[in-house]
């Protein structure tokens, strides 16, 4: 199967694309904090001593289990938008005696082709950034003088083999489908959009919620001077739900589209309703395309909101966040974990856009014209970007609002500031 692998990667270029560019992402981040952690490690106990603030491996962890969940959530996403793009080429195989097993090896052998294609300039760029974000944290007094990124392989191949088992991992989900249809129902699916999502899906999406709600309670029980385990548990909090919202998204997308389809009709009459009757029959696409720009809006608006209010209780109370040096810390989180979702935005509208080629050719034939087109889909991406920035905003709203009352007592920031109780000495502070 490998060489039918390489040939359809030749043959559909634009759809490993985006799983290519998700790959070497994690791969660098990966790279990244592993060789900070590797400097952390090698450097000696009079080099840890002579650093300021929680040292790096602490840093390295606090950013590194965010930034590479991230990752590895933009990898599954791509991954499957590759599968989808090639659907009906996998069908095929199936209808032409291909078993399901080697369906699986197939794809297979794809995403370890495409991950080997993209590890070495993945390894080039991560050790890149991880001598600047030291060199960054030397400054800041965050690293001693002396700490350097050392020259072990050892966080190149365990980036290598931590992006390959997810990507294996993803491919046997993403795979499942269908190499278990029979070869006929497998052809016919690919024109056809299932109109439930199956019960693992949602058992595991209300699972995701449970998860969530629980981290948002952890998260806001934290005392005040626990201000960075609360800042953590509300952002891991921020990505389970929007995991929840994966899972989730076309029961959502049916609902806020509903909502939404109205006034989209009654300003475009007729693109309004072909893009509103496009995004109701096929949720599931719809659902692809909103999750990247639900975790762009989450994610920052998340890590920004937490800044802000953050900023605020070090100059009132100095009770966790304590200097601009963490202010630095989480800006330069918001700038990595946008970076991410950007890309996976990215990535998403071009690949279901691609996929249209065929619908948008039919349209033409039964004459719509060009400007027609063009103006049902920007009523789609205006439906699309509503509805990933209301589900992304609830997100960041949740996390952001547990994050401020552990810090400040209060889910917004109360109007007498510090909180009562509050020493005197920390309002002179």
């Amino acid at each position: 199967m490998v060489p039918v692998a390489l040939g359809q990667m030749r043959r559909r270029p634009a759809a490993f694309v985006g799983l290519a560019v998700a790959l070497f992402l994690a791969i660098a981040t990966v790279t990244l904090f592993g060789s900070l952690l590797a400097a952390d490690v090698t450097a000696s106990a009079s080099a840890r001593r002579a650093a300021t603030g929680p040292g790096v491996a602490v840093i390295a962890g606090a950013f590194g289990e965010i930034a590479v969940l991230v990752a590895f959530f933009v990898v599954v996403n791509a991954l499957g938008f590759a599968l989808r793009q090639q659907h009906r080429e996998l069908a095929l195989l199936r209808t032409v005696a291909a078993t399901p097993r080697q369906t699986r090896r197939l794809v297979r052998g794809q995403v370890v082709t495409t991950t080997l294609l993209v590890a070495l300039p993945g390894w080039a760029v991560g050790g890149a950034a991880a001598r600047r974000f030291l060199a960054e944290l030397r400054r800041l007094g965050l690293a001693a003088p002396g700490m350097r990124v050392p020259g072990t392989p050892v966080p190149m191949l365990v980036a290598l083999a931590a992006v390959l088992a997810v990507g294996l991992a993803a491919s046997a989900v993403a795979a499942r489908r269908i190499s278990r249809m029979a070869p006929a129902a497998a052809l016919t699916a690919g024109s056809t959009e299932h109109g439930r999502a199956g019960a693992p899906r949602l058992l595991a999406g209300i699972g995701a919620l449970v998860g969530g709600g629980l981290l948002l309670r952890l998260a806001a029980t934290r005392p005040a001077e626990e201000t960075d385990k609360a800042g953590q548990a509300a952002l891991l909090a921020a990505l389970v739900l929007l995991v929840a919202v994966a899972l989730l998204g076309p029961l959502a997308v049916r609902l806020l589209v509903a909502v939404l389809g109205a006034p989209v009709r009654a300003l475009a009459p007729g693109a309004g309703w072909l893009a509103h009757a496009n995004l109701r029959g096929y949720a599931r696409r719809l659902s692809s395309a909103v999750v990247p720009v639900a975790l762009l809006v989450g994610l920052s608006g998340t890590m920004l909101i937490m800044t802000h209010t953050a900023g605020h209780a070090t100059r009132a109370t100095a009770t966790g966040v304590t200097s601009a040096t963490d202010v630095w810390l989480r800006q330069a989180e918001v700038a990595l974990l946008t970076c991410f979702a950007a890309v996976s935005t990215v990535n998403t509208l071009v690949a279901v856009t691609a996929e249209r080629r065929r619908e948008f050719a039919l349209l033409r034939l039964v004459g719509a014209h060009r400007w027609q087109l063009m103006r049902m889909l920007t009523a789609e991406a205006a439906l699309t970007t509503a509805v990933g920035v209301l589900l992304g905003a609830a997100v960041a709203g949740a996390a952001s609002a547990a994050f401020s009352t552990a810090t400040t007592g209060s889910v917004v920031r109360p109007s007498r500031w510090p909180p009562p109780g509050t020493s005197s000495r920390a309002r002179r502070r």
